[in-house]
């Protein structure tokens, strides 16, 4: 099947493989999980936007820890929700719920990042550490998740250079 796709042979001479082969590519255009991807994840961008503004406010002044709990909270329900989406999203269109070879490094980034969020909530949960602390812990999970989120952008790129992208791609992270 690759041998008769032009995105593929196109790739291979570049020596860059390509996102999608041609059945992949039909399975990602036809999924509802695409649009959902590509709701989602602007979505989760601007919750990020708005918690980072909030977390750093309150690591700059000490005020509005609580507006920047509540934010962070929201950021990491929206990123429980982007990474399971993403999974059923991966399964359809490559066969494999996460770790695709495409977004293999993607994925595991993803996972730090999902670590982080999820460290997070622990130690909120729990009550561990300081308010300043758990705020620390937050942003390193947010560069985290910029780190990942550029990565998504640069396969959107790869994938728009190579033909194959639809109007809507998945961005996760």
């Amino acid at each position: 099947m690759r041998a008769n796709d032009p995105n593929f042979a196109e790739a291979t001479r570049s020596g860059t493989p390509p996102l999608y082969d041609a059945d992949q590519r039909r399975r990602r255009d036809s999924t509802r999980w695409t649009l959902v991807q590509g709701i989602l994840a602007p979505i989760q961008f601007l919750i990020f936007l708005i918690s980072l503004t909030l977390v750093l406010r309150y690591l700059a002044t000490g005020q509005g820890a609580e507006a920047a709990t509540i934010s962070i909270v929201v950021k990491t329900i929206a990123l429980y929700a982007i990474m399971i989406t993403g999974s059923i999203w991966e399964k359809i269109v490559f066969g494999r719920w996460l770790f695709v070879p495409a977004f293999f490094w993607e994925d595991v980034f993803s996972m730090l990042v999902l670590a982080l969020h999820t460290a997070y909530l622990v130690v909120l949960a729990a009550g561990v550490g300081t308010e300043r602390g758990r705020m620390l812990l937050a942003l390193a999970a947010y560069a985290t998740y910029a780190i990942n989120a550029a990565q998504f952008l640069l396969k959107l790129r790869a994938a728009r250079l190579q033909g194959s992208t639809p109007a809507r791609m998945a961005v996760s992270g």
